[in-house]
């Protein structure tokens, strides 16, 4: 917290202090609850319904209840569960040490997503004085080169972030475009890409049609509005801070010229903050 003071131009301190407390939240019942397994075996205290359920679930190789409950939404099976959990925390311990934001955001890295999206537009907002209801993201995915120098650089502004999945498409780097998925592909990484606020009224809007909620009739920019959740079931629940438990935020990603939205929306192509596996 020291390193990390509340700052009226820095957001980021604020979203990291946060981060941590969720994760020291996670890892003390994680802590604890392994702990009280290890004595209930041993016959120092009574293996109560929750300790069972919680040995009957680690046996299977599945992630327990209660670790399950005061953590980020997962499908993953145990064994790549604690492989994921120790990579956030590696993530922000690496942030801790190096006391300053990093020039890539892994945004999978995070449990509460949204913080760190409304973080940097509040840098932004805060930076231009502007009122954050005015401003909103546009999006660039990077080359292999922008790539590079975005791990030397941070941008003037909004953030660079990575770690993210299509499902149901993937991405061309020659064409620099959406592209359908090779044969057995499910799953592909996207590219490094960067999360830019501007004036709402400087953002080209999508082409589309609003009664297909795809974009408007006199929109330009030929995009796919491409939704990403944080797993792949795709369904969440409305949470008390008014923010879906699964769905992150829609991303613009650039067509081919012979696509469309609709050709996309019928392929059910979204993007996921982590795999099942």
């Amino acid at each position: 917290i020291i390193d990390f003071p509340v700052r009226y131009d820095e957001s980021m301190n604020t979203v990291l202090t946060q981060e941590l407390l969720r994760f020291n939240k996670l890892t003390e019942i994680i802590k604890s609850t392994l702990k009280e397994i290890q004595r209930a075996l041993k016959g120092l205290v009574v293996m109560s319904g929750e300790l069972e359920h919680m040995g009957d679930a680690m046996v299977d190789g599945l992630v327990p209840e209660i670790w399950s409950k005061a953590a980020y939404p997962s499908r993953k099976p145990l064994a790549s569960w604690v492989v994921d959990l120790l990579a956030r925390l590696n993530f922000l311990k690496a942030w801790v040490q190096a006391k300053k934001a990093p020039n890539v955001f892994w945004i999978s890295g995070f449990y509460f997503t949204q913080a760190f999206i409304t973080g940097t537009l509040q840098n932004f907002a805060r930076k231009y004085k502007l009122p954050i209801d005015t401003v909103a993201f546009d999006f660039t995915i990077l080359t292999e080169n922008e790539c590079r120098q975005a791990e030397e650089k941070k941008p003037e502004d909004g953030s660079i972030c990575r770690g993210l999945y299509l499902e149901g498409a993937r991405w061309d780097a020659q064409a620099h475009v959406l592209a359908e998925s090779k044969p057995r592909e499910l799953h592909t990484s996207l590219p490094y890409f960067h999360m830019l606020p501007k004036l709402k009224t400087e953002i080209i809007p999508l082409a589309g049609r609003p009664d297909l909620y795809t974009g408007d009739i006199d929109g330009k920019a030929h995009m796919y509005n491409c939704p990403v959740y944080k797993e792949s079931t795709r369904q969440g629940v409305l949470s008390t801070t008014g923010h879906s438990t699964n769905f992150v935020m829609f991303l613009r990603l650039p067509m081919a010229s012979y696509h469309n939205q609709k050709h996309w929306i019928k392929r059910g192509v979204a993007m996921l903050t982590q795999l099942d596996n």
